[in-house]
C-alpha cells in the first residue's frame, strides 16, 4: 500500500465517508446562487456545483453535494422556483447524477425522499451498488440513493421552455461520466470532466485516465463556444478559454510524464525530477495536491501505457 497511500487518501476524503463528514463544519456551508439564464442557475456549497433549472414545470437538479447539505440546497431550490414549498413552489422533480462520487451524490437519498426521481449513467448505478465500489459514494451508496432511471448514451428532458441534454462520454473522471448541455441557454454542466483551476481527480479504479479526461475535454471544446458559461465539477464558473487551458495542462503534464517513462524513470526518480513544478504553482492549490496527482498519473500511464510509454 505504500505508493498508493496518496491517492487512496485523496479517494477516501473526496468519498467523504463518516470520518471527513464528522470533521467537517456543515453549519459554515453556505448555498450561492448564480444566475446564468431565465430559470438557470449554478449552485456552489460543498463539493460538486449543481445546475438547477427551475420554473412552473417543476425543478431538475444536477448533481446533490453532501448528505447533511440536502435540506439546505431543497430550501435553496424551493426560493429559485417561486417561493417556499408551502406557498406552493413547484416540486423538486429530477436529481441527475454526473457520476458516482461522495460530493455529487450524497444527498440523493434525502432528495428523493422529498420526491425527487434520481437518474444517472448505468454504470454510476453499478459503482454505487457494487459493494467492492461503493466506497466512493459516501452516502450515495445506500439504497435509497440509488438512481431510479439509468440511461447508456443520452436522455433528453424537456422543462420551464429549455431543452436538457444529457449524454454519457466515454470514460475520463470515471466510467459514468454525464455532462448536461443546455444549448438555447448555451450552458453546460461539465461534472467532474472539468477542474477549473486546480488539478482533477481522476478515478483510475472506476475507469478514468488522464487520455480519457483529455479525449472528453476535446468533444467539450468541439461543442462549446466562446460564450458558453460553463458549470464544472469544481471551482469557479468557467468558460471555453478555462476549458482549453485545463485540457492544455493535462496535455502537458501527459507528455512530460510520458517521456519520463520512456527514460525508464522509476516512480521515486520521477518525483526527484519535479516534471510538474511551474504546473504545480498555477494548479496545485486543490483539492488533488501535486504530489497525489503526480502519482495518480504515473500509475494511470504505467497501466495503459506501460513503462515504455506507448498506449497498449
Amino acid at each position: 500500500m505504500g505508493r498508493s497511500r496518496p491517492l487512496l487518501l485523496a479517494l477516501l476524503l473526496l468519498a467523504a465517508g463518516p470520518p471527513a463528514a464528522a470533521q467537517r463544519d456543515w453549519g459554515a456551508v453556505v448555498i450561492r446562487p448564480e444566475r446564468l439564464a431565465d430559470g438557470l442557475w449554478m449552485l456552489s456549497g460543498a463539493g460538486g456545483n449543481l445546475l438547477l433549472c427551475a420554473g412552473p414545470d417543476g425543478a431538475l437538479l444536477v448533481d446533490a453535494q453532501y448528505a447533511p447539505l440536502a435540506a439546505r440546497i431543497r430550501a435553496a431550490v424551493d426560493s429559485l422556483g417561486g417561493g417556499p414549498a408551502q406557498a406552493g413552489a413547484p416540486p423538486l422533480r429530477f436529481v441527475v447524477n454526473t457520476h458516482n462520487h461522495g460530493d455529487h451524490v450524497g444527498g440523493d437519498s434525502a432528495l428523493a425522499a422529498a420526491g425527487a426521481a434520481v437518474v444517472a449513467h448505468e454504470n454510476a448505478l453499478r459503482r454505487m451498488s457494487v459493494p467492492r465500489h461503493a466506497a466512493a459514494a459516501g452516502a450515495g451508496a445506500a439504497r435509497t440513493a440509488w438512481p431510479v432511471v439509468t440511461f447508456a448514451d443520452s436522455l433528453t428532458f424537456r422543462l420551464n421552455g429549455h431543452e436538457l441534454r444529457v449524454v454519457h462520454l466515454p470514460p475520463g473522471h470515471t466510467d459514468g461520466d454525464a455532462v448536461v448541455w443546455v444549448p438555447a441557454a448555451d450552458v453546460l454542466h461539465t461534472g467532474d470532466l472539468l477542474f477549473n483551476g486546480t488539478y482533477p481527480v481522476i478515478d483510475v479504479a472506476a475507469g478514468g485516465s488522464i487520455g480519457g479526461m483529455i479525449r472528453s475535454a476535446d468533444a467539450l471544446l468541439a461543442l462549446v463556444g466562446p460564450g458558453t458559461r460553463i458549470v464544472p465539477g469544481h471551482g469557479p464558473l468557467a468558460d471555453r478559454a478555462a476549458l482549453q487551458r485545463f485540457r492544455d495542462m493535462l496535455a502537458t503534464v501527459r507528455e512530460r510524464v510520458t517521456a519520463l517513462l520512456r527514460e525508464g524513470r522509476t516512480l521515486e526518480e520521477i518525483r526527484a525530477a519535479r516534471p510538474l513544478a511551474d504546473l504545480d504553482a498555477v494548479w496545485g492549490g486543490g483539492f488533488m495536491k501535486p504530489a497525489s496527482f503526480l502519482e495518480t498519473v504515473h500509475s494511470d500511464l504505467v497501466r495503459t501505457h506501460g513503462n515504455g510509454g506507448r498506449e497498449r
